[in-house]
């Protein structure tokens, strides 16, 4: 299938490299150096068990004119990087063309095809202008849920950590050939792809721990294990969990998990920097809003109050203005 892939991050990088590699006609989506890269090399992949691979036969462009319709794109940026490529997107979709959309957090489609009340509703905090829901049509987007880790190392260098799960699922919960179809492919590069029935159940359930444990080490510079183990900030977020399951009952999700149980999970995971602590220490602006703020807009939405949210979610945005004002990043060194 005639693949594109929106960002050659850490995430689009592993996911277009693993699909080049099984075989189908991958294109990405890139600028700059990522471009330059993959355009003269390929894109390489180091696997978890440090074996190197390097898919070759790819396209990179910028050009979303020159790549055209595709069978799939994959939107593998950022939340806050879904205004600025929505209207060039609409270049890749042909007639059958789906998106599969890789954002954590609340993605701006939420209440598209949601069924309740609060249908068609845009979440601000992820979609302030209203830009990606009236430009990316809700009829050619499938959920998808990232829980693999991986690092872009260097330009068009891709490492996977760890993890191989993308669950995806249709908006309105039914199981379509192309939703089977999406899964397959993502199963024929390697990954688990199961297709879900309440794929807004799943976003809720991995979006539970990167609300709570993202700020409260990004404003701490703790790893999980380190904030599990402190019983301070193990009750905040404990706390803060709290919170955000009474908005999610409210609009009928259900968790498969305790809570108790997520935040042992986290714990085990042992000292590892969540992606916005990394984002602070290398001085690059925090994914906040779709992961704390889009969650504040759901509980007032549904008239939930969320203290502890409210206020992990103001420190931490003073944290990252201050950082954009100062051109800075902030991190702990060791007293010589």
């Amino acid at each position: 299938m005639k693949i594109a892939v929106i960002g050659a991050g850490a995430i689009g990088g592993l996911v277009g490299a693993r699909l080049a590699l099984a075989g189908e006609d991958v294109t990405f989506m890139v600028r700059g150096a990522n471009l330059e890269a993959i355009r003269k090399d390929g894109i390489k992949l180091i696997e978890t068990d440090g074996v190197e691979r390097i898919a070759r036969d790819v396209r990179a462009t910028n050009d979303y004119d020159e790549a055209g319709p595709q069978d799939i794109v994959v939107l593998a940026v950022k939340a806050n990087q879904v205004d600025p490529v929505a209207k060039d997107l609409t270049k890749l979709l042909g007639p059958e063309t789906v998106v599969v959309t890789m954002q954590n957090g609340i993605p701006f489609w939420y209440f598209q095809k949601h069924g309740g009340p609060l249908d068609g509703t845009v979440v601000p905090c992820v979609d302030p202008t209203g830009l990606a829901m009236a430009t990316i049509p809700a009829d050619r987007i499938i959920g998808c849920v990232v829980y693999p880790a991986s690092d872009l190392i260097a330009p068009g260098v891709i490492q996977h950590v760890e993890g191989d799960r993308f669950p995806v699922g249709e908006l309105d919960g039914s199981t379509s050939d192309r939703v089977t179809r999406v899964a397959n492919c993502f199963i024929g590069a390697g990954f688990k792809s199961p297709v879900l029935d309440d794929i807004r159940s799943e976003i809720w359930l991995k979006l539970w721990g990167n609300l709570t444990f993202n700020p409260i080490s990004s404003l701490t510079h703790s790893t999980l294990v380190d904030i599990c183990q402190f019983p301070l900030t193990r009750n905040l977020a404990a706390s803060m969990m709290g919170e955000a399951q009474a908005v999610a009952h409210k609009l009928d999700i259900t968790f498969r998990v305790p809570l108790d149980k997520r935040i042992a999970g986290a714990e085990k995971v042992g000292k590892h920097k969540t992606s916005m602590l990394q984002d602070v220490e290398a001085g690059r602006a925090p994914e906040i809003d779709a992961l704390v703020g889009a969650v504040i807009d759901l509980a007032r939405l549904t008239e939930t109050p969320t203290p502890h949210i409210d206020t992990a979610y103001a420190l931490v945005k003073l944290l990252a203005r201050s950082m954009a004002d100062q051109r800075g990043r902030v991190r702990l060194h060791e007293i010589a």
